[in-house]
């Protein structure tokens, strides 16, 4: 469990709830133990939600703020953390991957998320049969939002394997992929994050199932998450799973090129988008 020095509420809602819950509880002179008592959650959640390590519900805000007297403060924050422009089943992972320590990806269809430009993601969510143009941007400024782990004063270590499919499929017109090639090179000389190209000269198959992600923090087990279609992810921390998707992961990135050899084909493939 973090110290509570440790705890930086710039780093997602989850986060700027967990410190705000706990400067309230601290300023009212109670501890954890007391607010227990006055709310029907254990201390260990208390405990989990002011280090962001949960995610709290909507009772979870409700209760505390009238324990506490805070005249609505938590349950202010509390739609930002719900993440109500993400998708019902993707917000659990939203709170893994925003307290992660290190995340392993493996994507064979699209720049991840966490990688993605703005003008790349919106070109890829417009492409949502029936979405609105209010809805695109809706879900554009929640991935957007998503990549300020990248920000933390400690970013999380971050691999992503990438098939060279990935590098040439056109998403939204020439300049918006070469903006994108742009980004993954820039980020590729971030030092907590590796980017790894699997060609198709590596003839693999392993990995043409679907993408995943795999986040590692300590003192909690190894969560996944699952691509599925593009229309419902799965996400496990059921031991079984994370081990046999660790196992697929580092067999596809034992085909992969390394990073100085994927930032050169990079750079060659997005030379031919401005041809």
């Amino acid at each position: 469990m973090p110290k509570e020095s440790e705890l930086f509420p710039s780093e997602s809602p989850t986060a700027l709830f967990g410190f705000e819950l706990r400067r309230i509880r601290k300023e009212r002179g109670w501890s954890q133990v007391r607010l227990s008592r006055a709310v029907p959650y254990s201390v260990g959640t208390i405990s989990m939600i002011e280090t962001a390590r949960r995610s709290p519900s909507e009772a979870f805000a409700r209760h505390c703020d009238e324990a506490l007297q805070a005249e609505g403060a938590l349950m202010r924050l509390w739609p930002m953390v719900s993440r109500k422009n993400a998708p019902e089943w993707f917000r659990p992972w939203l709170d893994i991957e925003a307290t992660a320590e290190a995340l392993r990806t493996w994507e064979p269809l699209m720049v991840p998320g966490l990688l993605q430009t703005e003008e790349y993601a919106r070109a890829i969510l417009s492409g949502e049969v029936g979405v609105t143009p209010e809805q695109v941007e809706e879900q554009v400024a929640t991935r957007m939002e998503r990549q300020s782990i990248l920000r933390r004063p400690k970013p999380p270590l971050l691999w992503f394997v990438l098939d060279e499919g990935v590098l040439r499929r056109p998403v939204g017109s020439p300049a918006v992929m070469v903006e994108q090639l742009d980004h993954l090179l820039k980020m590729a000389e971030t030092p907590r994050i590796t980017i790894q190209i699997l060609p198709y000269s590596a003839y693999s198959t392993t990995g043409l199932a679907g993408g995943f992600v795999i986040a590692q923090s300590d003192g909690v087990a190894d969560a996944a998450y699952v691509e599925s279609a593009g229309i419902l992810g799965r996400v496990t921390e059921r031991a079984q799973d994370v081990r046999a998707l660790t196992f697929r992961y580092e067999a596809i990135r034992s085909e992969a090129l390394s990073q100085r050899e994927s930032i050169k084909l990079i750079k060659e493939i997005r030379q031919r988008w401005t041809s």
